[in-house]
């Protein structure tokens, strides 16, 4: 049986309209309700998270929350961060310098500072509309090397950003962990970040073997929780090398694909 379910939230717990479905919170809580748990594994920041587990009634001690695409996961019973792999000022400055050479625009995420952006720009209003947060203009040449970043993305134009991508220097590549998140959205991670090593650590701090769990997304930045977890789900609207590393393919996030995986698999 399985007694994990983790859910990328973005094009696969949310609809297009960003909500859950009845359907969705119904099957989810059927689950819960004969104890298996659930996990919320976003690129988000908690602040744009918290609304969603609130409804879902993922709160309290030993319940978990995986953000900043695994950068952190957090319970959220004590506030403790059980994990934490994160970037510095200097990298910030390295994605920066890359944007500008590939005429594209950044943003980063501060632990200090929150969201920060060297120059305002539509993509990463994107960002703090879905979260609810607010973004800040920083001159990224005075960050100092040693300033805690937790993650640092392009951002910028679909097309864009799929031209531009083939463009990045290996030299990238093998210093982050680089993963497309969205349409708009490129992130560059410490390479011990993702989903799959924030499972790992959720795993190793529960006792629940991560051959216990199911994963569940649509992009690029789920595929290695999905590649780890016992179970491994695609959602049918999900990135072509998403499909191809899944184990199954559920229905799309409009056709509550969640709520078909959970009653499939796990009521």
């Amino acid at each position: 049986m399985y007694k994990l379910v983790a859910l990328d939230m973005d094009g696969t717990l949310l609809n297009e309209r960003k909500e859950i479905s009845q359907r969705t919170k119904d099957a989810i809580s059927r689950a819960q309700s004969i104890g298996v748990k659930f996990v919320l594994a976003s690129g988000r920041p908690l602040e744009g998270m918290l609304p969603y587990l609130e409804q879902l009634g993922i709160q309290g001690d030993n319940q978990f929350v995986v953000h900043y695409n695994g950068s952190l996961v957090t319970e959220l019973g004590s506030g403790e961060v059980i994990y934490q792999q994160i970037l510095s000022g200097k990298n910030a400055k390295e994605v920066h310098a890359l944007a500008e050479q590939l005429k594209l625009h950044c943003h980063a995420f501060s632990l200090t500072q929150g969201a920060i952006t060297p120059k305002e720009n539509p993509y990463s209003q994107i960002e703090a509309r879905v979260n609810g947060i607010k973004v800040t203009e920083v001159d990224f040449d005075a960050l100092e090397d040693e300033h805690p970043i937790i993650k640092a993305m392009i951002v910028d134009d679909e097309s864009k950003l799929t031209n531009a991508i083939p463009q990045i220097p290996e030299s990238f590549k093998k210093t982050y962990n680089v993963v497309r998140s969205s349409r708009h959205f490129l992130e560059f991670l410490n390479p011990k970040s993702s989903k799959g090593f924030a499972l790992q650590a959720i795993s190793n701090h529960t006792g629940i073997d991560i051959h216990q769990m199911i994963a569940v997304g649509d992009a690029e930045n789920d595929n290695h929780m999905i590649e780890l977890a016992g179970l491994g789900v695609a959602m049918g609207n999900a990135m072509d090398s998403t499909k191809e590393v899944a184990d199954y393919i559920t229905l799309t996030n409009e056709q509550d694909g969640v709520a078909s995986v959970i009653e499939k698999f796990v009521l």
